[in-house]
């Protein structure tokens, strides 16, 4: 997916951490952004903010639906560029068309994971299909470590099976979870799972301690380690905790996506939909897409023009970290 904003903000991002046991669970709140066009479908994005740029690599995360297409047009996202990441799309309903400039021609369905990686640079288009009624999904990027930033083009494509837990149900698209694992290349480790948690039940998953986490709540009102999270919310846990408890207080299954890796140890420059280590990679990036350079190569069979790039402020990247991670508040 792209992002759309007219006026992307540029940021390099950290993360931060000292070394201490922290127990709070930190509350982060989506901001809504359209999704481009003037029947423009509205994303929900929790990553990045100010509150926090990353978790683990996981460093762009949008949250959409469930969406009525015959509203909102649905989603119609022409070829884009992408550099030094990869792009994980989840669906909970609706079917999407990707093309990208592997020649690859896919969708996009529910329980199915689709992992693209455009590292020294890829692009590609998604749309939503025509029997789709409604969209409901997140979009997920993972950023490249520095040698493997400029990695070659890819894209996998993984059914996990349904995991049965004490209390609901996990689908292990990334990593090890519940004795499951995924199968899907990853570049530093990471893990990522739909969850489901049955009304009134309380599922409690060993995780890795040299991980940080995080819960995005699609639908319920759940409890993570005693914190209430709501619907769009996600929870965020500091390394340290070695299980993450998360309890349903409603009346129907509540559906979490379930994000973890280490502390990403580099700084990364983010601005529309690149990611590099310096304002003059983003500059150089963009150049190459706004000439159609080969670095990107051509998407095949959309109907349409590709998207411009938009322009670039007048100012250099800002430096911007993580906070320190929460600590135990005083009983």
């Amino acid at each position: 997916m792209s992002n759309t904003e007219e006026r992307p903000a540029e940021l390099t991002c950290r993360a931060e951490t000292d070394g201490r046991p922290h127990t709070r669970i930190e509350t982060i709140t989506p901001r809504d952004v359209p999704l481009g066009g003037p029947r423009a479908m509205r994303v929900r994005r929790t990553l990045p903010q100010r509150a926090r740029a990353l978790i683990g690599a996981w460093c762009f995360a949008d949250h959409y639906g469930p969406d009525d297409v015959t509203t909102s047009g649905g989603m119609d996202v022409a070829p884009h560029p992408h550099t030094g990441l990869q792009t994980v799309s989840w669906l909970f309903s609706g079917e999407i068309e990707h093309r990208d400039s592997l020649g690859t021609h896919a969708f996009v369905r529910p329980g199915e994971l689709n992992l693209m990686t455009g590292g020294f640079g890829i692009s590609h288009s998604e749309v939503s299909t025509p029997n789709t009624t409604v969209l409901h999904g997140v979009q997920l990027w993972v950023a490249l470590p520095g040698e493997h930033r400029n990695a070659a083009r890819d894209f996998q494509h993984h059914v996990p099976r349904a995991v049965p837990l004490d209390g609901g149900e996990a689908r292990v698209f990334l990593g090890t979870l519940a004795g499951d694992t995924s199968p899907v290349r990853t570049f530093t480790p990471l893990l990522g799972a739909e969850l489901t948690v049955d009304p009134g039940a309380t599922v409690i998953l060993d995780v890795d301690p040299g991980f940080e986490h995080g819960v995005l709540v699609d639908s319920g009102d759940v409890l993570m380690n005693e914190t209430t999270l709501k619907p769009a919310e996600l929870g965020y846990a500091a390394p340290g905790h070695t299980a993450v408890d998360l309890t349903n207080q409603g009346q129907e299954a509540a559906r979490l996506v379930l994000l973890g890796g280490p502390p990403f140890p580099e700084e990364i420059v983010m601005w529309w939909n690149f990611i590099g280590r310096t304002h003059e990679d983003i500059v150089q990036a963009r150049d190459a897409w706004q000439n159609a350079s080969d670095r990107f190569g051509r998407v095949e069979g959309y109907d349409g023009d590709r998207l411009p790039a938009p322009a670039l402020p007048n100012a250099t990247i800002t430096p911007r970290k993580n906070p320190g991670p929460p600590v135990k508040e005083p009983r």
